[in-house]
């Protein structure tokens, strides 16, 4: 027989059982049932188990099931439904655990899915089961179903007398705080993240393509073991440093600009997210270094305060003050508490026109990953600051009122100064019993970054100037 498709995971299955009795714990008397994600239309089409699965199980096949009976607080009957074995078909799709060996791989009974409709008819019915309890993106309300409704509903049937309860806060809850196997394998996908930014900073060169740094990231990525981005990569240059979530990564890099690169790698299921920003000539020019050290302090002050029993509200104020001190220096905003006027009327913070989204998100099988408002050791997070100064702001972003006029005016001068440059640094952590770690000491000073990128570095492989310009050409 050959080698089936298993967990890449240092995590013991002792360590999911745990996991399987904290959430009986929490749930006291019922069913459970997690659904795991349906394989894709082809089998050609890559296949990702969805994170409360794995997260309970460990198995990273595809159209799988767990289900659960606790009683006072104890798991008393638990099985894994799989596929069940098939070579023909495994000469397609790659071989199969099946309900024979699935015992031995997570230490849970295996059947055949094929059974999964019959048990569960037989317990809805024959128990008088009033209350299911579920794990996982169920929502039968949704315009469109996703998957894992689908399978749900399909059990179900029209037994509208049973009430689906979501049990996902207990699951969430758990995932917030990270084992030492969770931390270890964060520690490696952010490494190899970290390689692929210090890869990307020796690269960069004006009149390179956004998507030859994505390439070589994500060549890094799966060279070094890592399964797959996490996430869409963001290589965003000049005006596409502005933009979020931007991941085009089509456009040629100019003189002048700046280069702002969001990746992450996922090993064994877990995800990092690191960001830097860099010249694209690899030399900060004044407005560009003023940005810069402004979104870096803004990071360091909450870095500083982040420990054990400090809450997320706090790390934001801090981050908040520093930004909204530095913009006002900087010309952008009139005051770190003057408002503009939306288009509702209502009073905003100027400071979002510059910084729009959160200081961070808790990071593990999800790059956003479930984190408590309150750290505590083993909350593995992110801090994010960042700055953008978007080239539609006056047109666009600031609703032209009597009241915004004033405010357009005042801030026109550093706006014209700081125009197309957005500034985002990232870094991954995990809270300490005394403090907290930062896990992703790629270069992130002016002084580290610039001397990075003087150690310029030719893409592996040939590059057919040509072809690339054929790109040019064809936009």
């Amino acid at each position: 027989m050959g080698t089936a498709q298993q967990s890449l995971s240092s995590v013991p299955l002792g360590e999911f059982a745990d996991r399987r009795a904290s959430l009986a714990s929490a749930v006291g008397d019922g069913w459970i049932l997690t659904m795991g994600s349906a394989a894709p239309p082809q089998d050609y089409i890559p296949f990702h188990q969805n994170s409360p699965f794995r997260y309970l199980t460990g198995f990273t096949e595809p159209d799988a099931a767990l289900l659960l009976r606790t009683e006072d607080g104890q798991v008393t009957w638990e099985t894994l439904f799989v596929l069940p074995r098939d070579p023909a078909t495994e000469t397609w799709e790659g071989y199969r655990v099946g309900p024979d060996h699935v015992e031995e791989m997570t230490g849970l009974p295996g059947r055949s899915i094929d059974e999964m409709a019959h048990v569960m008819d037989s317990i809805l019915d024959a128990d008088g089961v009033e209350r299911l309890h579920v794990v996982g993106a169920y929502n039968p309300g949704a315009t469109v179903r996703n998957d894992v409704t689908q399978r749900i509903d399909g059990l179900l049937g029209d037994r509208s007398g049973v009430e689906v309860v979501s049990a996902n806060s207990h699951v969430n809850l758990l995932r917030g705080v990270k084992s030492e196997a969770e931390v270890e394998l964060l520690r490696r996908s952010i490494e190899i993240t970290t390689e692929g930014h210090r890869a990307a900073a020796r690269a960069i060169q004006i009149g390179r393509n956004e998507f030859e740094i994505q390439a070589l990231v994500e060549y890094i990525f799966r060279r070094n073991g890592s399964e797959r981005p996490a996430f869409a990569s963001i290589v965003g240059s000049g005006p596409n440093s502005t933009i979020l979530h931007y991941n085009a990564n089509d456009r040629f890099m100019e003189d002048g600009e700046m280069v702002l690169i969001d990746i992450g790698a996922s090993y064994g299921g877990y995800a990092a997210d690191v960001t830097r920003t860099y010249p694209v000539n690899g030399r900060f020019s004044d407005a560009q270094r003023e940005i810069y050290q402004l979104v870096l302090d803004a990071q360091l002050a909450a870095e500083e305060l982040a420990a054990p029993g400090v809450t997320v509200g706090q790390l934001n104020q801090a981050a908040n003050r520093v930004l909204a001190e530095g913009l006002t220096e900087l010309g952008l905003i009139q005051a770190p508490d003057a408002t503009f006027e939306d288009e509702q009327g209502r009073q905003v913070p100027q400071l979002r026109l510059f910084y729009m989204h959160g200081l961070g998100h808790g990071i593990g099988l999800d790059v956003h990953d479930p984190w408590p408002s309150t750290l505590e050791a083993g909350t593995a997070f992110t801090i994010e600051p960042g700055v953008y100064v978007r080239p539609n702001l006056f047109d666009e972003v600031i609703p032209d009122t009597e009241a915004n006029r004033e405010l357009m005016a005042a801030i026109r001068p550093a706006f014209e100064r700081y125009v197309n440059i957005g500034v985002r640094i990232e870094d991954d952590y995990v809270v300490t019993e005394d403090g907290v770690e930062w896990l992703s000491p790629a270069p992130r000073t002016i002084e580290a970054v610039e001397a990075l990128m003087s150690e310029s570095i030719e893409l592996d492989g040939e590059r057919r100037d040509e072809w690339v310009e054929w790109y040019r050409e064809m936009r």
